[in-house]
């Protein structure tokens, strides 16, 4: 029987390995790129049609609210909102007043997803004849919302506002990297086109 050399199996594995390294360099090249995107302020958002918070992160609803009690747009649409949650609950956890946001708050009750939330506020928009829109989320979800949102909604100015961490990036603990690693999978699979199946969601106006 003829025995390979082991030197011709090393010439085969030298490119292989070469790819490997590459590849291992380009993945985190793109991570460290991710993480200093979604670490870069968002500006003041200008005024907009309306707002739409995604529901799941901390802070998230209570930064909708201010952005409308301040006056930058006239609706707000928190989307993703679980059955048994009432606006006057959310209210009281950011410490809001509810009757100032009576006739002004829709709940979305059924997205499962981002894309879903995209696709639910689009219906919402669409409804309104809204041009523009103020989009509220983390700012490790802000790059994945923002690319489901742009295809849900091509035609609509977005203005996004990301809640910032609440450590700096030194003092992330474990958890948070896990979240900002999956996110950051899940923004590549986005862009790629690969989204989860979208769940139609119903609005009902928040009282």
């Amino acid at each position: 029987m003829r025995r390979s050399h082991p030197l011709g199996l090393r010439r085969l594995l030298r490119p292989a390995g070469l790819l490997l390294g590459l590849a291992l360099f380009a993945s985190a090249a793109g991570f460290a790129w991710f993480v200093g995107h979604i670490l870069t302020p968002t500006p003041p958002p200008a005024l907009a049609g309306g707002i739409v918070v995604l529901t799941g992160g901390a802070g998230r609803v209570k930064e909708a609210f201010r952005l409308l009690l301040s006056g930058r747009a006239p609706c707000l649409l928190i989307s993703g909102v679980g059955p048994e949650t009432h606006l006057a609950d959310l209210a009281r956890l950011s410490g809001v007043p509810d009757g100032s946001l009576l006739g002004r708050v829709n709940l979305g009750r059924r997205a499962a997803s981002t894309a879903g939330n995209a696709h639910e506020a689009a219906r919402w928009v669409q409804a309104r004849h809204l041009e523009s829109l103020i989009l509220v989320t983390s700012f490790y979800h802000m790059p994945r919302a923002l690319a489901d949102f742009r295809r849900a909604l091509p035609h609509v100015r977005l203005e996004p506002v990301s809640v910032p961490p609440a450590a700096p990036v030194r003092a992330w603990p474990p958890g948070l990297w896990r979240v900002v690693i999956a996110e950051y999978a899940k923004w590549l699979a986005t862009e790629a086109g690969i989204t989860p199946p979208v769940h139609t969601a119903e609005t009902e106006q928040g009282a």
